[in-house]
């Protein structure tokens, strides 16, 4: 088995334990952690003994999103190319280059959906933004009730580059999250069919596990030919191209004002301070009375 930086692999009774391991980070996604979970997710997908996959995360939290912090070179260091996430991402020279960065990135994503086995998301804690764009890509997603799952960065940075949002929950619910910004809990979650089933965090590891149980009992061809099935059914739905239309879509509002001016915030004084800047009315009753106000101020227009 290779050995992983970012990830922790477990293999036992014919499933596969993937943990993203970045848990000082919330795990949030850098390159290298996704170029090794699409190597971890095909060598089980090719090892006979491993029925399925439980994809979950260590510490507080499944995870936090990609990591966007400010890449700040001392001098004597030594930079890994590979991990230099938030410029290489994020920091492209024109809109095709964007594009071709981001789809880049959503090969290793894709591994979910393409494998023949099943995989299963564990959540608990936060799943925001790029956690998104992992489990919602996942088979089955179990949710502890108090999670809190959604993509924040509408607000202010683009769209998810991973688009599974309107086939899991349908239009209406897909837009109130992508419009808003807002987190739903777990609970919620499961109730708008955007994940399987939710349970208390301490039935969480439980559930995932009972239900691992009983995909180590149906051979791995079945499981295989009955994954495939409902993707392919996804595919002539138009999910596949969607994938792909999501990636551009999200390089087209790169260029907008209000990622240039969170590019500026978070090079100059640091993701916290950037967070702030976008979330912080939102959350905040007296911060959005405030920028109403401010931008508001003239009152209604005829």
């Amino acid at each position: 088995m290779a050995d992983y930086e970012t990830l922790i692999v477990e293999k036992e009774r014919g499933r596969a334990r993937i943990t993203l391991n970045r848990p000082e980070k919330l795990n949030a996604l850098s390159r290298r952690l996704q170029s090794e979970l699409r190597e971890a997710l095909w060598d089980a997908d090719q090892d006979t003994r491993v029925h399925s996959v439980i994809l979950r995360g260590a510490g507080r939290s499944f995870c936090a999103g990609y990591d966007l912090t400010p890449n700040r070179v001392r001098a004597g260091e030594t930079v890994d190319e590979t991990d230099k996430y938030a410029e290489v991402y994020r920091g492209s020279t024109s809109f095709d280059d964007d594009t071709w960065r981001m789809q880049d990135a959503q090969r290793d994503r894709m591994t979910i959906f393409d494998m023949h086995k099943p995989v299963i998301g564990q959540v608990h804690g936060y799943c925001v933004a790029g956690g998104t764009d992992l489990v919602l890509l996942c088979d089955m997603v179990i949710i502890a009730d108090d999670a809190q799952i959604g993509f924040p960065p509408v607000r202010a940075m683009g769209g998810p580059p991973a688009h599974m949002w309107t086939y899991l929950v349908g239009p209406q619910r897909a837009k109130y999250m992508l419009l808003t910004g807002e987190f739903m809990s777990g609970s919620e979650a499961a109730e708008a069919g955007l994940v399987l089933k939710s349970v208390p965090f301490d039935e969480l590891e439980e559930t995932v596990e009972e239900l691992a149980d009983r995909l180590a009992m149906i051979h791995p061809d079945m499981l295989a030919g009955n994954k495939r099935s409902v993707n392919l059914a996804l595919e002539m739905m138009g999910a596949r191209t969607m994938q792909r239309l999501a990636a551009e879509l999200d390089a087209r509002m790169h260029s907008s004002p209000a990622m240039n001016e969170w590019r500026t915030r978070n090079a100059e004084g640091g993701l916290k301070e950037a967070l702030a800047w976008r979330d912080g009315r939102f959350s905040d009753l007296e911060q959005r009375r405030a920028w109403q106000e401010e931008h508001w101020s003239e009152g209604p227009r005829n």
